[in-house]
């Protein structure tokens, strides 16, 4: 009994940890992922030049995603003027993400996470992924993911330091939030 309760607490304390996550002041780990259209991204073509803005989002086509990142579309042009880029990032396929881009004109990248791998990277809680169909344009459209991400939001310093880390993110205003921050 006295052996499963301690496996039970190291597992639990390995999972808190886990979960944790990037905390402001932190270096960001560099990393490059698969784009929406369908090219390598590359952490490192941004660092000492913008400041970025990486959101995690749970699915492409679902309303708090697409209000958020309609947000951000909205408001590129402001947070631009910060001299920020933006990047969304979630677990659906690249092909998911060229329907969400175009069926909402999204106009900044979409990074593919199907494994979850960049998430966990940043200590962003993931799930088990899914399907949904969506019609757009007149067709009925089914979107894939591998995993589902919780709503994350990071801003990435030109120093590669980590500026904030948001783990409870209101969907509809995430780009209001981020706006007031890269203010200061």
């Amino acid at each position: 009994m006295g052996k499963l309760m301690f496996i039970l607490l190291i597992g639990l304390s390995c999972s808190v940890t886990a979960q944790e996550g990037i905390k402001a002041g932190d270096r960001v780990p560099n990393f490059s992922a698969i784009a929406d259209d369908g090219q390598m991204w590359n952490l490192a073509d941004f660092l000492g030049r913008k400041n970025l803005v990486l959101y995690f989002y749970p699915a492409a086509m679902t309303g708090g995603c697409t209000k958020q990142a309609c947000g951000y579309r909205d408001h590129l042009g402001e947070l631009k003027g910060y001299d920020a880029e933006v990047v969304g990032i979630s677990g659906d396929d690249v092909a998911s993400l060229q329907v969400f881009r175009k069926a909402q004109k999204i106009n900044f990248t979409l990074l593919s996470d199907p494994e979850g791998n960049l998430a966990r990277l940043f200590g962003v809680p993931v799930g088990a992924g899914g399907k949904i169909t969506r019609v757009v344009e007149d067709m009925e459209v089914v979107l894939n993911r591998g995993v589902t991400t919780q709503r994350w939001t990071f801003i990435i310093g030109k120093d590669g330091l980590i500026k904030y880390v948001n783990q409870q993110v209101d969907a509809e205003n995430d780009f209001k939030a981020v706006i007031d921050v890269l203010k200061k």
